[in-house]
């Protein structure tokens, strides 16, 4: 053990150099097409250093901010030596909430995807546990949840743990703060041992360090300290306003400030829901993420924002977890929220993949010590700006820049991957002979277990459903229906 309970971690980490490309690597044919297939060629900095190590089957802590690309990071060990003709789980992926456990599996499949017969579940709330139960029977390879769901399974024995090879905790700290520590432990021993024990955590408090302790083996440490020039691609402006003007402001900035597609943090789900109503009547595409939602209706509001079909999404922070949306134009605290981690974690969301990203707070007279601890947190300092005054015969013009609907409208089909209908079927049967669209009228393309959701442009939307409800997907008919 390289580090005990609540030490520091050790400044110096891995020995260098490490490999910059994916070809470097010792990934099969298969998982360096694939890697090839999607662009990627140059590894992120936690990728290069987490990889090899992974690869050996060593066990790790590697601490990173959010979107640094530690998916991947751990999902190409885990694919590499899988043993697909054993349909029993042999990788176990812990996550704290269900839509980070929904993205981590479909980006694990998407990696997978020249793995004949992969089977990647999710074990989380929001559906039925008998469900879950019967995808366990028939055999799986790669299980994704959240604590509270497997530990479940394992009480109610439909989760076998005993081919595990890999455990992954993903957002560690996370989890703690979210009070899963227990559930986390009970799992943790319920495993075989030998394994390989991983952990990828945002922050090291004194609790993970405890975690490691007791269920790792010689853990390497590997962390990447956030890069000068990531901070310098999001602007970041504060917005003074009292309480009684934030849904003003909020107005204002949408309509002052152009985006395409926008993320606000709510810190209530009562105010996640006043938001994205009052929203929704100044003609904004705007929907709502929170707690009380049912896992259907997540996926659709996740799919919708992502596909573009919603240009403003109002969500909590527990609700929003796991959210990875490229080209994410404009990030907004409504609240600021209580811990500065909390904040990057926020604005971090947007400004991805080289492009400048905004991130606009508004702030209240109380809420002065919570930026300067932002400030402290981040070495940065906000810019202030102070809301315009719109001149009375200007107001409706203001009102009309706001009002600008999505581009897109997304069509839900009654088959999915247990149908065996794939993204290209769906394109197919939209750009053939009988959809007749063009293929820039596509937009993005989710395929789920039962259904899939496909984006088109709404002025094509109409004639979209309606070929695909006449018509057939790899022979079939589906119901086709608008998600509104």
């Amino acid at each position: 053990m390289r580090f005990g309970y609540g030490a520091r971690a050790p400044a110096c980490y891995g020995p260098p150099p490490m490999p910059t490309d994916f070809a470097e690597l010792s990934l099969s044919p298969a998982l360096l097409a694939v890697v090839a297939e999607l662009g990627f060629q140059k590894m992120t900095p936690i990728q290069a250093q987490t990889v090899p190590i992974l690869l050996e089957g060593k066990d790790l802590v590697g601490q990173s901010r959010t979107g640094s690309g530690k998916t991947a990071a751990f999902a190409l060990p885990i694919l590499e030596r899988l043993r697909l003709e054993q349909r029993e789980i042999a990788a176990l992926v812990l996550c704290p909430t269900r839509e980070l456990s929904a993205q981590v599996a479909r980006e694990i499949r998407r990696l997978g995807r020249r793995h004949a017969g992969l089977s990647v579940l999710v074990l989380a709330g929001g559906e039925p546990v008998g469900r879950q139960r019967g995808a366990l029977e028939k055999g799986a390879h790669i299980a994704v949840g959240t604590p509270g769901r497997v530990l479940d399974h394992l009480r109610r024995r439909s989760l076998r743990v005993h081919r595990v090879a890999t455990v992954v905790l993903d957002e560690a700290d996370r989890m703690l703060d979210m009070g899963f520590q227990e559930d986390m432990e009970k799992i943790l021993r319920a495993l075989p041992s030998p394994r390989q024990t991983v952990f990828f955590s945002a922050t090291y408090p004194s609790s993970i360090a405890e975690l490691c302790q007791k269920h790792q083996k010689d853990p390497v440490f590997v962390k990447i300290e956030a890069e000068p020039e990531q901070a310098a691609e999001i602007r970041q402006l504060v917005v003074p306003v009292e309480t009684e003007q934030k849904i003003g402001a909020l107005r204002w900035l949408l309509a002052t400030y152009p985006h395409e597609s926008a993320l606000v943090f709510a810190n209530l789900k009562v105010t996640v829901a006043e938001i994205a109503k009052v929203l929704s009547e100044a003609g904004v595409s705007a929907d709502s993420l929170h707690g009380d939602l049912e896992q259907y209706e997540r996926d659709k509001v996740m799919a919708k924002f992502r596909n573009a079909s919603t240009r403003v999404l109002v969500a909590t922070d527990v609700a929003a977890r796991g959210i990875d949306i490229a080209d994410l134009d404009l990030v907004v605290n409504f609240d600021l929220p209580s811990q500065p981690d909390v904040y990057v974690h926020r604005v971090g969301r947007t400004g991805r993949a080289g492009k400048v990203g905004l991130a606009i707070s508004l702030r209240t007279s109380r809420e002065a010590g919570k930026v300067a601890a932002i400030e402290q947190f981040t070495g940065q300092k906000l810019t202030v700006t102070e809301r315009e005054a719109v001149p009375r015969g200007e107001k409706g013009a203001l009102a009309k820049t706001l009002e600008r609907d999505a581009k897109m409208a997304t069509l839900r089909i009654s088959g999915g991957r247990k149908d065996k209908v794939r993204p290209g079927d769906i394109l197919g049967a939209l750009t053939g002979e009988a959809g007749g669209l063009d293929a820039s009228d596509v937009g993005k393309i989710e395929i789920h277990d039962h259904f899939s959701y496909v984006a088109v442009s709404k002025s094509v939307s109409q004639g979209a459903q309606q070929s695909l409800s006449a018509g057939r997907i790899k022979g079939r008919k589906f119901n086709v229906t608008f998600e509104d």
